[in-house]
């Protein structure tokens, strides 16, 4: 009987990308994937530090993992590990714990005949190999991590000390991965790191010469621009996207605040009038692209004006959606130790009246489109027997078929808006 293994990712799709390289390294040593909450000898969790919230799901899912499987070897990895490793070794059924170094070499270190100190950790800045990943667990689509680390220091950010500094991957090793991608039948890429706006420093190349070099991989039909920092959004990127059949017309811009006190005692490398001048030339240059927007809210100091400045800049740019994040303070940033603290329920009343203009916004976005014909990249049929998939600019779209349209691109009369979803019939 062949040994199973399940895995388990919080965070980004940075992580995602390196999870599906350590199942594939035990897949390809006799390994059964089952889903995790399933009975399995060995569980992987894959955790994230970014939010509070984002630590206690990891140490949650640490303990489903134990209590669904008592005996299965346990393994935690990743940014919370390398930030706290002794808090994941205090917890019962934790085999061993690795940080953001050999990670991906879990197999590894598991055969090994020596764990007793079940802790693999080192100094984050000591870090200088970029390790290569991407996901094909999907098949419609793949996480392609590009870049790792950041030299940004933002007041409320612990990634840096999770991932260390920004380095990266050749530009022919890359193109090589999407080649590889190609072979695997995957259609659409998502570009991933930390900040790979960053891309090139350490080799001497740029973001703009990555993503020329990858529009001309054959096979691949899609790529997506995970997330760019306001003030590495150029306009040659811009003009690039505009003009690319491959690129897609979706960017995922943070913001963080808008309020230029607050931008600044973040430490953020831009101000509102930078960050709404790349939204206007991307949208001007490209009226029909998704625009995805982070935001911080209750950061310490954010006073009611502060907060009205942000409400006010969003509600005036051509937005389609926001990622809202109720501030958090993380150990060891100097944002911990910034007052006044804002007061919790003042935090969720922020949270309510941007998600409600999200709604708003991401409602009017979907509704310019009811009755025009896109292409659609299918992924999976639903519970309710609907294929759904993605436009170019990301609208969320179902179909009634008896087809199996998985991981087909198809030309799709957009009909109906209900749910969250744009109803159609595809040709």
């Amino acid at each position: 009987m062949k040994k199973r293994i399940s895995v388990y990712t919080l965070g980004c799709k940075l992580n995602f990308s390196e999870t599906d390289v350590i199942a594939r390294s035990f897949i390809e040593k006799g390994y059964e994937l089952v889903p995790f909450g399933k009975e399995a000898d060995v569980s992987i969790i894959n955790t994230c530090t970014v939010t509070a919230q984002g630590e206690r799901k990891s140490k949650f899912a640490v303990k489903k993992a134990h209590k669904v499987s008592p005996d299965a070897k346990i393994i935690v990895v990743g940014c919370a590990s390398q930030i706290n490793p002794t808090r994941f070794q205090k917890i019962e059924g934790v085999d061993i714990v690795i940080g953001n170094i050999n990670k991906t070499k879990v197999y590894d270190l598991l055969e090994q005949k020596n764990i007793d100190s079940n802790q693999y950790s080192c100094d984050i800045n000591l870090i200088e190999n970029f390790e290569h990943a991407y996901s094909v667990e999907m098949r419609t689509r793949s996480f392609l991590k590009i870049q790792d680390g950041c030299d940004y220091h933002c007041t409320y950010c612990t990634i840096p000390k999770a991932r260390g500094k920004s380095r990266n991957d050749t530009i022919s090793k890359i193109v090589e991965d999407a080649y590889n991608i190609a072979e695997r039948g995957v259609k659409e890429i998502i570009l991933t790191g930390v900040n790979i706006g960053d891309f090139g420093k350490s080799t001497g190349e740029t973001f703009l010469q990555l993503i020329k070099e990858l529009d001309k991989v054959e096979g691949i039909e899609r790529y997506r621009i995970s997330s760019i920092e306001p003030n590495l959004l150029n306009d040659e990127i811009i003009n690039f996207v505009a003009n690319s059949q491959k690129f897609m017309p979706h960017f995922h811009i943070p913001l963080q605040s808008g309020s230029d006190d607050v931008l600044k005692l973040m430490k953020r490398r831009y101000n509102t009038s930078r960050f709404a001048d790349r939204v206007l030339k991307a949208y001007n240059t490209i009226p029909d692209a998704f625009f995805g927007i982070d935001v911080i809210v209750g950061f310490p100091g954010e006073t009611d004006e502060n907060f009205e400045e942000t409400y006010a800049l969003l509600k005036h740019l051509p937005i389609s959606f926001l990622h809202i994040f109720p501030y958090s303070d993380r150990n060891g940033t100097p944002a911990s130790k910034m007052k006044p603290k804002i007061p919790s329920e003042q935090i969720k009343n922020r949270e309510i009246k941007l998600k409600k203009l999200s709604d708003k916004k991401h409602l009017e976005f979907y509704q310019k489109y009811i009755g025009q014909n896109k292409k659609v990249l299918f992924e999976q049929k639903e519970n309710d027997g609907l294929f759904v998939g993605y436009t170019d600019n990301y609208l969320r779209v179902k179909v009634k078929t008896e087809e199996n349209l998985k991981n087909k691109i198809l030309n799709v009369q957009l009909l109906e808006l209900r749910d969250g979803f744009i109803y159609g019939n595809y040709k």
